[in-house]
């Protein structure tokens, strides 16, 4: 059986709206208008257990409002889910006891205490027997490397570590499900490495159903064999990430370094332009005119190099949210 189902959700929120003005102001007081937003619109999707899932979107695309509802944080407008086995607005004990959230931009650690009585608070709230809690603390603290910083208040652990020690709490009663969101915002490269690291340990060592949410691509490609994708609140892509690359192999990045400026308009002609940075250009282009299209840039421009590689994967993926399909064409 899934861990995870999700048939037909919705969210929808009215919104008031409000003219400029005295007027507008008198109106909204006594006779408020409503406008609707569609946050999430009729997205389906399972998740098997032990899978680890991106989730990717824009900003505003609908990825956090999904999690709210997976997590049981707001009810949804339509449709079904089932995490656990459990529906999740309904809050049970049972279903919080097998599922965690952790959001990068949001803290449950007490500031100015030590992470270590936040952890001891978290224990008694799941109701976890102190020898297990100890033999868990040890367990997670070490495959964090947090040994000897749970004693420091947190306000001075460095920004890895704080997200290390959020992590640690959100993964104190060792839940089932886990939805991250953002995990690594805002950490350095080698502290984004180490949360990957731990989260591909902890997914192996648990059989953890995992759902990822990201904007750093390094997260994705490190961790999920399967991506979700998402615009405008609808689900466009539900498959495998290599599977999806794959798609896009026909498109590769042309670099070139010009010897004298060239305008826009004539470099247009030689593919879809990425970049111009002084005499640095990128382009993408369909791989059955790659031959000509070189031919064509050796022939008619004075370039000092040139280089032929497949475009980054953030790229790919951007262009997908720019059109909210995966069409080729």
């Amino acid at each position: 059986m899934p861990t995870i189902v999700v048939e037909n959700l919705s969210k929808i929120y009215s919104v008031a709206v409000k003219e400029p003005g005295i007027k507008g102001t008198l109106s909204h007081f006594f006779h408020r208008t409503y406008r609707e937003v569609k946050a999430v619109e009729n997205i389906s999707f399972t998740i098997e257990p032990g899978e680890i899932v991106g989730f990717l979107g824009a900003n505003g695309a609908g990825k956090t409002t999904t999690l709210k509802m997976l997590t049981g944080l707001i009810h949804p407008s339509k449709g079904q889910i089932r995490v656990a086995g459990y529906i999740p607005f309904r809050r049970q004990p049972q279903f919080l006891q097998k599922t965690s959230l952790v959001m990068g931009q949001k803290q449950q650690l007490l500031w100015d205490l030590p992470a270590l009585d936040s952890l001891r608070i978290n224990a008694a709230v799941y109701k976890i027997p102190e020898k297990l809690f100890q033999k868990r603390l040890q367990e997670l603290s070490e495959m964090l490397s947090l040994e000897g910083k749970l004693t420091q208040p947190v306000r001075k652990l460095s920004l890895g570590e704080r997200m290390k020690a959020e992590l640690l709490a959100a993964l104190l009663h060792h839940p089932q499900v886990l939805f991250l969101d953002e995990p690594t915002l805002g950490l350095d490269v080698n502290a984004q490495a180490a949360v990957r690291d731990f989260l591909q340990v902890y997914n192996q060592h648990y059989q953890a159903t995992i759902l990822l949410t990201s904007h750093y691509m390094a997260d994705i490609t490190a961790l999920c064999k399967r991506v979700l994708l998402i615009h405008q609140g609808q689900l466009f892509y539900d498959g495998s990430l290599e599977e999806l690359l794959k798609r896009f192999a026909p498109y590769r990045e042309v670099k070139i370094e010009l010897k004298n400026p060239v305008s826009t308009e004539k470099l247009a002609n030689y593919g879809d332009i990425q970049s111009i940075e002084g005499q640095v250009v990128r382009f993408l282009v369909k791989r059955e005119k790659l031959t000509t299209t070189i031919t064509k840039i050796l022939a008619q421009l004075e370039i000092i190099d040139l280089n032929v590689t497949d475009p980054p994967i953030e790229e790919i993926i951007g262009r997908l949210f720019e059109t909210g399909n995966v069409s080729l064409s």
